[in-house]
């Protein structure tokens, strides 16, 4: 067995309700190692973290540490923390209404000889703490008073204090500026010297190439490999995450007509739009019959950028011109009424009503455009959601089934019939044909491109490439938060769109 391993698991397999979320999985950590934990949504990475820590039980393989041939195998968090592994997730697990040291010795608080709280003692040994750890905060101050940057330092150095081998960093630069973000490289690194192995789970490219050393990518629940940073350009940890080979060059087309034939001004133009936290300050022009794709990983910022356009998160930057006027956006009604539609890619919990039909879900945008003072007949509504329903060839019993019961592609395309009756000019599409069935993801894009043709603008987000290149006549690319450039219809390439995700100065020829 190699030496300095702390951490081994070999052969992880685990499934839930048939669905197989790990299939032999490897995964070694060695002291004094950031190993990035890396892979899209699906990937098995949390399932992984959760077999390690006692959260799920797993099927088969075995976990080892510090190069023992015992079996670990731990039934809770707490029981993976007396084994020397902590974690410390995005959404700090502190409790805010006690102070610094507090939350540092909850549980384990020094004690005097009657059993009462040494509270000298306990401030004196967190000052130490923080003082050794380079964390600027008193012990006495409350913890919600702290930043969320020193909020997740302050969890880090309680999994320190209690001797841990093992610290898993579950996504903890999400909600932190660069400055902050720095600061806790600072640390990490200084806790890889004294021995620590951490494993980092985020999906910012950069920062995996700012602090790591080794990385593991995971995709669809099996183990793509693992890699030494310094020996993975870029532009190959992409293509590995996204299960595309570097070399196939496919370049599919969509056969839209000329986008000249349209008008000039855009149906969106953008300048300077951003909402602090989510995205950053972006331009963007969309015009008539264009499909304009975003394309990035996931985490990048592609859903942020069309909610911000949208009024879903409201923009606190920039302006935004709809057909060459100036549009002030507060909300999505706002939105509905200047023409936009917006198909989330969270069809359960921001698309359908489950408990409604599917004649109720078709008209009830439509109806909110209008306002109560002005209810859709009976009539209206029935001839409405017929009319979508054989459109967009919906397979359901009748008008009047419950969309609950339709399957996932089928109660997709009730909510684009939604949208639809609308008759937006400007159509978002984000993640429309994810999960859904091979021929009906073909229906839906045949049905943009026939959109398309007829004049409308839609911006279409899919994490699938060849999809994009089927259906995009020019892509936007984002990463980490920001719109960092744009592929134009010559440019469109497998090759071309992963370089761009990928940044970074990487020459692979």
């Amino acid at each position: 067995m190699e030496q300095n391993i702390v951490l081994e698991m070999r052969d992880i397999s685990k499934n839930f309700t048939g669905v197989r979320a790990l299939s032999h999985v490897d995964f070694t950590l060695r002291k004094g190692e950031i190993h990035a934990l890396m892979g899209e949504n699906g990937a098995g990475k949390s399932t992984l973290i959760k077999v390690l820590t006692g959260v799920h039980e797993f099927e088969s393989g075995s976990i080892h540490m510090n190069g023992e041939n015992k079996d670990i195998i731990n039934h809770s968090p707490q029981e993976a923390q007396t084994n020397g592994i902590s974690t410390v997730y995005q959404e700090v697990n502190l409790c805010p209404n006690l102070t610094v040291a507090e939350n540092l010795f909850i549980g384990r608080e020094p004690r005097n000889k009657v059993g009462m709280i040494n509270w000298k003692e306990m401030n004196a040994r967190s000052a130490k703490l923080l003082e050794s750890l380079n964390i600027n905060v008193p012990p006495t101050q409350m913890l919600d008073e702290c930043s969320v940057a020193i909020q997740q330092m302050i969890a880090i150095a309680r999994a320190v204090d209690m001797k841990c081998k093992v610290l898993i960093l579950d996504e903890p630069t999400s909600s932190l500026d660069d400055e902050e973000v720095e600061k806790l490289f600072v640390l990490m690194r200084r806790l890889r010297e004294e021995g620590v192995g951490i494993i980092f789970v985020t999906h910012f490219l950069e920062q995996v190439y700012a602090v790591c050393d080794r990385i593991t990518v995971l995709r669809n629940g099996e183990l793509v490999g693992e890699y030494e940073t310094k020996d993975l350009p870029r532009v190959m940890l992409v293509a590995k995450m996204m299960g595309k080979d570097f070399d196939d060059l496919a370049d599919i087309k969509g056969n839209h007509k000329d986008k000249k034939m349209f008008s000039e001004t855009p149906v969106i133009e953008a300048n300077g739009i951003g909402h602090k936290g989510t995205i950053r300050p972006f331009n963007l022009k969309i015009n008539k019959g264009e499909v304009i794709g975003l394309t990035g990983l996931l985490g990048s910022g592609r859903s942020e950028l069309v909610r911000a356009i949208y009024g879903a998160d409201k923009a606190d930057s920039g302006t935004l011109k709809v057909n060459g006027k100036e549009a002030k956006i507060s909300s999505p009604l706002d939105a509905m009424k200047l023409g936009m539609a917006y198909l989330p890619e969270d069809r359960k919990a921001e698309g359908i009503i489950a408990d409604l039909s599917v004649r109720e879900n078709i008209i009830i945008a439509l109806q909110a455009k209008r306002g109560m003072f002005h209810p859709l007949s009976r009539k209206e509504m029935e001839e409405a959601a017929d009319k979508y329903i054989e459109m967009l060839q919906i397979k359901t019993a009748s008008r009047e089934t419950p969309i609950k019961s339709l399957s996932g592609g089928n109660q997709q395309k009730v909510i684009l019939g939604r949208w639809l009756l609308t008759n937006p000019e400007y159509l978002i599409l984000d993640e429309p044909t994810r999960g859904i069935d091979i021929g009906t993801k073909t229906e839906i894009q045949k049905i943009v491109l026939d959109l398309a043709d007829q004049g409308m603008a839609v911006t279409f987000i899919s994490s699938e490439v060849e999809e994009m290149l089927r259906t995009c006549s020019r892509m936007a690319v984002l990463r980490d938060g920001e719109k960092v450039g744009e592929l134009e219809e010559s440019e469109l390439s497998q090759s071309n769109i992963m370089k761009a995700i990928a940044g970074g100065d990487d020459k692979n020829e």
